[in-house]
């Protein structure tokens, strides 16, 4: 049956050949689809603009995702883990960086002075960690990739301003965060073959800073009784540097990891350049760390452990501690 197309038709379909955006492109079907002749003739032809609209729909919504997303920005981690930082503006995050690290992030009296991510290393001891500074939480809009850096951080560091209700801040805080499902679940909510250490608990650490002020001893006193058991909470003071080298500390302890030293037979133990290994690594792992062929061909170790052994004999499933010295033997 001859498809007996119209005028308006041709004219909609000509429109449509010239057309050069997408937004053109699916008027001018839409129209040619309103106005084509429905009888057996146009089935193979109305099924054919029906293929091409769902198409352009389709390429027109990745094009109005990837405008909203915008910019996006990745930050490579380094050292011995990474801290992203998150807080209301003005809390003193950016100054909190410039005190652990050497670096200078761009710090002012106004709000969202921070819009990109600026990352620093923190030198603890003999190895380094790196700081996350980011956009502040707030109502307004925020950028997706604000939510990923904090998502693919292996700890957060929660900075509240002692002196403008940091209970209400770090509540506020911690809402934002687990409206961007970047809070644990809780252990029942999750199926069993599910459960790991990761799902069950965000490594997350509380700074209270501005604590300089003479009211405010007392004050962190009554904001670390409210806060409980929720998560470890420190008093600082970018301003003045107290409590800095104690966050320092706090910070390396909340990424669960331990520094284990290598010693080559017959040699001085490097206590230079140590590996960084999880919490709970074993003999076997630190083999691993070292050199996967390593790891199947060493017969033995013999561990310095403070405290507790001096150059003995274990075995490959010998747990690991913070400072210990392995000597691994062919």
């Amino acid at each position: 049956m001859p498809a007996n197309l119209t005028p308006q038709y041709l004219a909609a379909e000509k429109a449509f050949k010239e057309a050069r955006t997408t937004e053109d492109r699916i008027a001018c079907l839409e129209e040619m689809l309103r106005i084509i002749p429905k009888h057996k003739g146009t089935d193979h032809l109305q099924g054919d603009l029906k293929r091409r609209l769902s198409k352009l729909r389709e390429e027109k919504e990745k094009e109005a995702q990837k405008s909203h997303k915008g910019h996006s920005f990745k930050v490579a981690r380094e050292g011995a883990g990474q801290v992203a930082l998150a807080g209301l503006p003005n809390t003193g995050k950016s100054s909190i960086i410039g005190r652990l690290t050497n670096a200078a992030p761009e710090i002012a009296a106004y709000p969202f002075t921070t819009r990109v991510p600026q990352a620093a290393m923190m030198q603890y001891k003999d190895v380094k960690v790196q700081l996350v500074d980011l956009p502040p939480v707030s109502d307004e809009h925020e950028e997706h990739w604000v939510a990923d850096l904090l998502k693919a951080a292996d700890a957060l560091l929660l900075v509240v301003d002692i002196s403008a209700d940091p209970l209400s801040q770090l509540e506020f805080t911690l809402k934002h965060l687990e409206e961007k499902r970047l809070l644990p679940k809780p252990e029942k909510e999750l199926p069993e073959d599910r459960r790991t250490a990761g799902d069950l608990c965000r490594p997350m650490l509380a700074a209270c800073n501005k604590v300089d002020d003479g009211e405010a001893a007392e004050e962190f006193e009554i904001f670390r009784e409210l806060v409980g058991e929720k998560m470890p909470v420190l008093p600082v003071s970018s301003a003045t540097g107290q409590g800095i080298e104690e966050l320092r500390a706090a910070l390396f302890d909340i990424l669960r990891v331990i520094r284990v030293y290598s010693k080559a037979p017959g040699h001085k133990a490097d206590l230079v350049e140590p590996f960084v290994l999880p919490v709970g690594s074993t003999v076997k792992e630190f083999a691993e760390a070292v050199h996967r062929e390593l790891a199947e061909q060493f017969k033995f170790a013999r561990i310095w452990s403070l405290g507790k052994y001096e150059g003995q004999m274990v075995n490959r499933e010998e747990l690991l501690h913070d400072g210990d010295i392995l000597e691994l033997h062919r």
